[in-house]
């Protein structure tokens, strides 16, 4: 799109009204920007409009039910006929956004992060998530484009006569562009579930294409000689223990201040969240504190007592305290600062090379080696510095958290390799926000989280790909930061979590569609089974000769289960056929005069009979129930004969059970499972304890010695099967209530223990917490 191709509505704001706020001789450089701005986005929201009907159509060809795919295709013609008034608004917006900007009338844009709980309370929920949205896609290109935004709010406040800009008036930063975004679509009646695709479309050919925007335009004012040479560095304070007032300085030079680091970790004797004593003494034997001030208290105790105990002893993992790494005769400890910078080193290169690191999992050990490597390098007094104790907790305790990620059995291998590479900025977090180990609601706490429990709930083989895809891309964004931006773990657990909620949708769909159909399963194997339990009554006890035997097991059966799910058990048609399979069985054993004469009466009757079943199985020709029938009959003569070796000559071909093949491994499972009078008094207890389990239950199977966990989702109480899936919600195993019961008593089965469903942070640090008191000879003892 040219200069020249202005969107048609657009406002036109002339040079002399545009200039009002600013020296006149910049007056035609900001209508210059302002063009190249304007013909950028316009460029990008017409991609925006080219990929909707696409991504409504593939929407509508998954859809799991007609009314949703009624919704994208009516959404189609929507959108198409809204178009020319979002884009109006959309442009309309910006350039008024920027007129009252030069005007000095633009007012900050409003946060949705900065709405506390009780006004969230009176936000529409529709408004609310809306909102979030916006603020994930900002967050984002405010983490993306810290260096150009920065770059840009100082030269555009130079154009306005000096007057200081912030990130959230800054006309074309991308706060603005998304809420006028939002203000375009506002009078359109689009349900959030379409303004979401929108919303997800505008993130991706418009905020992620905001890099070369931003670029172009400083480039465009550096040409102009606005600020050339001007460079953008994070401000820190000399002396993070008390930092200096900031500098009141000029428009042109302000730099923005990073967060203050300071140690995370608080000795037993302070308060960790915010430096006073403890209102009660620490007791160290007991068992882990539930409150997360007193747990880090307890862990920052009981590592100092481990250092003094042994100072090369290994912690939880095997790793070594970083304290064991440093020159036994140093006396000086390094600042904040210089660990802080180290460990943005090691960031960096990392980032550079985490496409190739990702392969094979960060090792504790090699990190705190590598930090120690970099912290000597760059030290003013090589052989003569250490890390203060409050460090060394701190990356102590984060080492440890690690290795317990690398050990978790919640989660497969291919996920623990990918979180371990988030070391590196979680010690930087820790180290300058001590929240990480006692607030939950942490961000960076509740994106760890949040991911290790995806890959517990979600990681099996079905939905590893995509899931470990966004968990690699989650820690790129993290490790290729460059700045310590507070709203990054913010908006990569939005996003995290929208990812996951639709997987976990997929995961349930999946899931209630198994139970679905194992629920007509079971209907089926139930009355197959009531159906071989009466032909096993009519065979007990009875020399009947092979062929009637087998008609019996194999084809009666179908028959039986046919008259029992068609007609119910009270039916006269179950009950005649019940009958016959009493009949036929007892006419093929050796008879008296007065039976012989009742078989002769009944043979019409039954015969008709057998023939109305075979028919209604479908699967017979009428000379192949003729020929049947007839080797029936000369088994009957043979047998009243006592010639058993004749009959025994009549094999006719039957086919196997059409029901037993549908059902597959299914049909053999009464048949496999042990009885329950055979069970032992602790396999029984087990069966008496598995009644009681609630579905949503893990459990964890051995096969083959290896372990492998599925969920509990359905019980039958005519069978008693048990139906398990496994991650991705398909169905992984069905298993009688004895055979169960058996598994667990020879431990090839059992139940996974609740604790397993706590967040991952917390299960580290509890077993972070016993582990040091083994080490440092403390009983956990119960309170």
């Amino acid at each position: 799109m040219s200069s020249q191709d202005m969107p048609p509505n657009t406002p036109k704001t002339t040079p002399t009204l545009a200039s009002r706020g600013i020296q006149p001789r910049f007056g035609e450089l900001v209508q210059s920007c302002r063009k190249l701005v304007m013909n950028r986005l316009a460029e990008q929201l017409t991609s925006v409009f080219g990929q909707v009907d696409d991504t409504l159509f593939e929407c509508a060809e998954k859809a799991e039910n007609n009314q949703l795919q009624t919704l994208f295709f009516d959404s189609m013609r929507e959108i198409r006929k809204q178009r020319p008034q979002i884009e109006r608004i959309y442009h309309q917006t910006i350039s008024q956004n920027f007129s009252d900007f030069l005007d000095g009338k633009l007012k900050p844009a409003p946060s949705a992060m900065e709405l506390d709980a009780e006004q969230l309370s009176l936000v529409q929920n529709e408004e609310y998530e809306e909102s979030l949205l916006i603020t994930t896609m900002v967050s984002q290109v405010k983490s993306r484009c810290a260096e150009q935004l920065f770059a840009l709010e100082q030269r555009l406040a130079l154009l306005n006569n000096g007057k200081q800009l912030i990130e959230e008036n800054n006309p074309f930063g991308p706060q603005m562009i998304a809420l006028a975004f939002r203000q375009a679509l506002a009078p359109s009646p689009l349900p959030l579930q379409i303004k979401a695709i929108l919303y997800r479309l505008f993130d991706k050919y418009v905020m992620l294409s905001l890099d070369t925007v931003y670029s172009a335009l400083n480039q465009r004012l550096i040409d102009a000689g606005i600020l050339p040479t001007l460079k953008y560095r994070a401000q820190r304070a000399a002396n993070p223990e008390r930092p200096g007032k900031k500098a009141d300085a000029p428009a042109a030079t302000q730099q923005r201040p990073a967060a203050n680091p300071a140690p995370a970790s608080a000795s037993p004797s302070t308060n960790a969240a915010d430096g006073s004593a403890p209102t009660q003494q620490l007791d160290l034997d007991g068992p882990p504190p539930s409150n997360p001030t007193a747990l880090l208290q307890g862990l920052a105790a009981l590592l100092g007592e481990h250092r003094q105990r042994d100072i090369d002893a290994p912690l939880l993992g095997g790793t070594r305290s970083i304290a064991s790494f440093a020159p036994r005769d140093a006396t000086s400890t390094y600042s904040a600062s210089d660990l802080l910078d180290a460990l943005n080193r090691m960031q960096r290169q990392s980032a550079n090379e985490l496409a190739q690191r990702l392969h094979s999992p960060q090792q504790v050990e090699g990190l705190k080696a590598d930090l120690q490597r970099q912290l000597e390098a760059f030290s003013q007094r090589p052989g003569q510095q250490k890390l203060s104790e409050q460090e060394a907790d701190v990356i102590d305790l984060v080492g440890m958290l690690f290795d317990f990620i690398l050990d978790d059995t919640c989660l497969i291998d291919s996920y623990k390799t990918t979180l371990s590479h988030l070391h590196t900025p979680y010690l930087k977090v820790a180290l300058q926000d001590k929240a990480l180990f006692t607030q939950h609601q942490h961000p960076a706490r509740r994106l760890l989280n949040s991911m290790a429990q995806a890959g517990a709930l979600y990681g099996g083989e079905a939905n590893e790909r995509g899931l470990l895809a966004k968990m690699k891309w989650v820690v790129e964004q993290v490790v290729g930061a460059t700045i310590d931006d507070p709203l990054l773990f913010e908006g990569l657990l939005a996003q995290f979590d929208a990812y996951t909620a639709t997987l976990k949708h997929k995961v349930e769909l999946r899931e209630r569609r198994a139970v679905q159909a194992v629920k007509g399963r079971d209907k089926l194997l139930g009355a197959r089974q009531q159906a071989i339990d009466v032909i096993a009554r009519s065979l007990s006890g009875r020399q009947t000769p092979g062929v009637i035997r087998n008609f019996l097991e194999l084809t009666w059966t179908d028959v039986l289960v046919f008259a029992l799910l068609r007609h119910g058990e009270n039916s006269n048609e179950w009950q005649r056929a019940c009958e016959v399979a009493e009949q036929l069985a007892w006419s093929g054993t050796p008879l008296d005069e007065s039976g012989r004469h009742q078989l002769q009466t009944l043979r019409v009757a039954l015969l008709d009979d057998l023939r109305k079943g075979l028919q209604l199985l479908g699967g017979y020709h009428e000379d192949g129930i003729r020929r049947l029938l007839q080797d029936l009959v000369a088994c009957q003569y043979a047998a009243q004969a006592k010639q058993p070796q004749l009959a025994d000559t009549f094999a006719p071909q039957l086919p196997a059970s059409a029901l037993g093949a549908m059902l597959g491994e299914d049909a053999m499972l009464a048949t496999l499972a042990p009885r329950e009078s055979g069970l032992s008094p602790r396999a029984q207890a087990f069966a008496q304890e598995l009644m009681q389990v609630e579905f949503g239950t893990w459990f964890e199977f051995i096969t083959d010695n290896q372990p492998h966990q599925l969920k509990l989702s359905w019980f039958s109480p005519t069978t008693r099967n048990y139906m398990f899936v496994d991650h991705s919600g398909q169905r992984a195993a069905i298993k009688p209530l004895t055979q169960l019961a058996s598994e667990m008593e020879q431990g090839l089965a059992r139940i996974v223990p609740p604790e397993r469903d706590a967040p991952l942070v917390d299960r580290a640090l509890n077993a972070i917490y016993r582990v040091l008191q083994r080490f440092s000879g403390h009983t956990s003892k119960p309170r």
